[in-house]
This record gives structure tokens, C-alpha cells and sequence, in this order.
């Protein structure tokens, strides 16, 4: 690892092992509290936290297919997290009622025709990534609170002559708190990676924190909105992004309460020519449930998004009303859209205020043997590592399904646009368009070991708006076959 790496990764905030210090902290006294169970705040599906099963009656069946088809809906605990915060909806997580964690390892191939931002193919022709690193799980439970962590690391090796041997990281963690009118979340995301996170790893293990699987506990996402994006291709070399959330919701009456949250995110690039970036969020807003399934909010978010070398920040208010649909292991649908004030100083000194649109959809969608999400969102962005500031338009799709007890199909795409924010006239407006669309088959072998194979093609194209010529535009196409092996050992059950 070079030196400049080195002092990047070194630079990385305080904020994130603060965060972590926080968790253990609360985490402790948490465990100190009566074993009283709560209610869940806001409470569509909620039910009173169980308390932990015994050791001794066993983790459920690790087969996926088992966890389909044998546990009931009881033993699958609802999303209970405001729909104005500042995580996306999901479909709730399976209750296993265990404090364990599991750890694994796991060897990943990737085969390209080319480096990704490169315009040309590589002068040696295909070229393969070979990835080796240790996968880990971790679930503590107590009755008022849960803390989960996901991580991977490694290094990998490569054939390419014009690209340097290096490392990956990713982990997820989240801490939740419930009480009687309250409740917190404290999450954390972190990635270091050789290349953009937008279609890495090709559906496969690689490209996700942790234990694939049943095993794998759920850490709520947090929304792409409040985190600096790495969905540009164009940004080339070795990147990390952290994002940090704590938010905190009280119970004002049985249908309604506040949500108050705030966010830290940074994103970081090792090589020259790339737009180094942090963003800070504050987040209010109000959520009143309808009925069982169905919820209403509004919220208020403001978006700062300072740049490296820049005395150009720019400033984004958002006003969004939201409709959420929630069932517990069936659906999460959520809709949200509003104003979106925009202040910002252009190229020659001049501060400037224009007025939008922002808004996006969330959709999982979970069935018997099988799942399918998709996701949409446009409003402003930190601009991808190119840009400083951008109009950002994101539209995501996964979709898996088990076929008979061992094998799976899963497919993927995506497609981000960054334009620039406009500079009146100073510069010429430049967009850029990330593309990535694959699929793939896996295979379980036994309990515990998994096989996937994958394809995936990333296009990226960017163009200059005033500008004439073959010069003002340029796209490519990367090509990759990816083959994933990932193995882990039964669980370790602390309670």
C-alpha cells in the first residue's frame, strides 16, 4: 500500500470509532435494565421483544430453503424504524432469538476484458482479480436492544500489469434501542475498495459485508441520499466511504411520533484527479400510522456537501411527504416526494438558489422462494468523485429465486446519472451515466459452503452539453465473469 493511501485511510474520522465505542457503551447499561418486554416505536406490525431462547434448543436450520419453507411468519420480527428516517424500509428480519456469531472465509475471481474507467481494453487482454479475505457475523441480543455487525476484508492479487495488488474492506454495524415511548438507532457503513461500489461483486457475496444467508443478520440501509454516492465509473482507482447515523423517535400518541436524526458521510479516492467529499445531514420529521399496515409522514432534511480544495459548498433543503405500505415478510413499498431548495456559489463568486423536485420509491417485494427489489430516487448529490455537486437520477433492481433446496438464480442492474449543477455559463455542464446489468447462479453445498457463478457488463458514458465534436463524449463497456466460493463455520451461540 502506498503512502498516500496510507495517509488517507489514516484520516478516516473519528467519527465512525466513536460510533462503535457508543454501541459497546450503551450496549452494557442496556443489558443492566429489567427484562420487562417493551413496545416497539412506531408499532405497524409491532409485537412485545421476546426474550432470548436458551443455548441449549439450537440455532434454526442454516439451509436456506429450510428457513423458507418451515418458519412461520411469528418467527420473523416486523421493520418498526420510522418511515421519516433516515434508513430504507424493509421487509422485517427472521427472529432467531440468539446471540451468536459465525465466521467464514471466502475466495472470489473476477475475469475482465478491462479496468474499470479505462477507455480502452487492457494491452494483455482478460486479466482476473483473485480476492481472498474472512467473512464475520455477529448478533447480541437483549431485550430492549440488538447489536449486528457485518464485515469482510481481505487483499487481492491481480494479472494486469497496469493495476497494483491491494486490499478490500466492508462492514456494517447497527445498534437499536427500544423503550417504552423511545426508540434509537445508530448505524454505521463503511467500504474500501479498489473500484466504484456501484455493481461491485455482481450480485454475488463479494459484493455485500458478512455471512450470505440465513446466518447474515439484517442491517437496516441506510438511504443513499444522505451518503456521499461512488456510483461513478469514471472516478477511477482505490475508494472508501464511510456514512454514520444516529437517529432518535418518541412516541407522541399511539398513531403518531417524531423522528430527529443527524449523519456524518465521507468519500475518499487514492488517486489524483478525483473530488474528495464529506456530507452532513440533519434530518426532522413527523410519521402518524393509518392502520396496521399503512403510514404517513412528512420531513424536513438538510444536506451540506463540503468539497476538497473547493471554498464551493453547496446546500440542499428537502421538504418530502411519504406513504409507506408495510407487511411483515411480504412487502415494503415507500413513496416520497417534494421541494428541494438548492444554494450554492457558481465559478465566479455568485450565489445562486433554484427549486426542484426531489422524490424516490423503495420497493421489496418477498415471496416463498424468492425476493425482488427495485429503488428510485432523483435529487442532489455529492457528484461521484467527478463532480462538485450533482442532480442526481438513481434507479436500482435485484431479483432472486430458489429453485428446488439447493440451487438459485439472482439478477441485477442499475443505472445512475450525475449532472452538474449548473455554473451559468462559466463551464461547460458535463454528465456522466453508470450502467451495470448482470446475473448469475449459485449452488449450496452442504450447510455450510456456497458457489456462485456470474456475469456482469458495466457501461459507463459521459458527455460534455455544449460541445461539438467526437472529444465532447465517450463511453466504454467492462465485461466480468465472476466466481465466488464463500464457506463459514456453524454458528458460536453466546446466549
Amino acid at each position: 500500500m502506498n503512502r498516500v493511501t496510507t495517509k488517507m485511510i489514516v484520516s478516516i474520522p473519528k467519527t465512525f470509532f466513536a460510533a462503535v465505542a457508543l454501541c459497546c457503551f450503551a450496549t452494557i447499561l442496556s443489558a443492566q435494565e429489567p427484562d420487562a418486554p417493551p413496545p416497539q416505536v412506531p408499532a405497524p406490525d409491532a409485537t412485545p421483544a421476546k426474550t432470548p431462547k436458551p443455548a441449549g434448543r439450537g440455532v434454526p436450520s442454516l439451509d436456506p430453503n429450510d428457513a423458507q419453507d418451515q418458519n412461520p411468519d411469528k418467527d420473523w420480527r416486523p421493520d418498526t424504524m420510522p418511515i421519516t428516517g433516515l434508513q430504507s424500509p424493509t421487509v422485517g428480519n427472521q427472529d432467531l432469538r440468539h446471540s451468536y456469531f459465525v465466521p467464514g472465509f471466502q475466495y472470489t475471481s473476477t475475469i475482465q476484458n478491462q479496468q474499470l474507467g479505462a477507455t480502452t481494453p487492457s494491452t494483455g487482454g482478460w486479466y482476473a482479480n483473485h480476492f481472498l479475505g474472512a467473512n464475520f457475523s455477529l448478533v447480541q441480543q437483549w431485550v430492549r436492544s440488538e447489536f449486528t455487525v457485518n464485515y469482510s476484508g481481505g487483499g487481492f492479487l491481480t494479472s494486469d500489469s497496469g493495476q497494483n495488488n491491494g486490499w478490500y474492506q466492508q462492514l456494517a454495524l447497527s445498534q437499536s434501542f427500544n423503550w417504552r415511548r423511545w426508540q434509537m438507532q445508530i448505524l454505521d457503513q463503511f467500504s474500501y475498495l479498489p473500484e466504484s461500489q456501484f455493481g461491485f461483486g455482481a450480485g454475488t457475496g463479494l459484493g455485500l459485508p458478512g455471512i450470505s444467508g440465513p446466518l447474515g443478520p439484517t442491517t437496516p440501509p441506510i438511504v443513499g441520499s444522505v451518503s456521499p454516492n461512488q456510483n461513478n465509473f469514471a472516478a477511477i482507482g482505490p475508494q472508501y466511504n464511510n456514512s454514520t447515523v444516529a437517529q432518535l423517535t418518541y412516541q407522541l400518541s399511539p398513531r403518531g411520533s417524531i423522528t430527529v436524526g443527524g449523519s456524518y458521510g465521507l468519500s475518499r479516492y487514492t488517486q489524483a484527479g478525483n473530488i474528495n467529499s464529506n456530507i452532513y445531514v440533519g434530518n426532522l420529521g413527523y410519521n402518524y400510522q393509518l392502520t396496521k399496515e399503512d403510514s404517513i409522514g412528512v420531513f424536513y432534511r438538510f444536506s451540506a456537501y463540503h468539497f476538497d480544495n473547493s471554498s464551493r459548498p453547496v446546500g440542499d433543503q428537502v421538504i418530502n411527504f411519504v406513504y409507506e405500505r408495510r407487511i411483515t415478510r411480504k412487502i415494503a413499498l415507500q413513496l416520497e416526494g417534494g421541494p428541494d431548495i438548492v444554494n450554492r456559489t457558481d465559478l465566479l463568486g455568485v450565489k445562486q438558489r433554484s427549486v426542484s423536485a426531489s422524490g424516490g420509491a423503495n420497493l421489496r417485494y418477498s415471496f416463498r422462494r424468492g425476493d425482488v427489489s427495485a429503488a428510485y430516487s432523483h435529487g442532489v448529490s455529492s457528484g461521484g468523485g467527478l463532480l462538485t455537486g450533482a442532480t442526481m437520477d438513481q434507479v436500482t433492481f435485484s431479483a432472486s429465486k430458489s429453485i428446488g433446496r439447493a440451487w438459485s438464480l439472482q439478477a441485477n442492474s442499475g443505472f445512475a446519472r450525475n449532472s452538474a449543477l449548473s455554473n451559468s455559463g462559466a463551464t461547460l455542464a458535463t454528465n456522466f451515466n453508470s450502467i451495470f446489468a448482470g446475473g448469475g447462479i449459485s449452488r449450496a453445498i452442504g450447510r455450510d459452503t456456497n458457489f456462485s457463478l456470474a456475469y456482469q457488463a458495466r457501461i459507463q458514458q459521459q458527455n460534455l452539453t455544449n460541445c461539438s465534436g467526437p472529444s465532447c463524449s465517450s463511453s466504454y463497456t467492462q465485461s466480468s465473469i465472476v466466481i465466488n466460493l464463500q464457506w463459514h463455520t456453524r454458528p458460536f451461540v453466546l446466549r
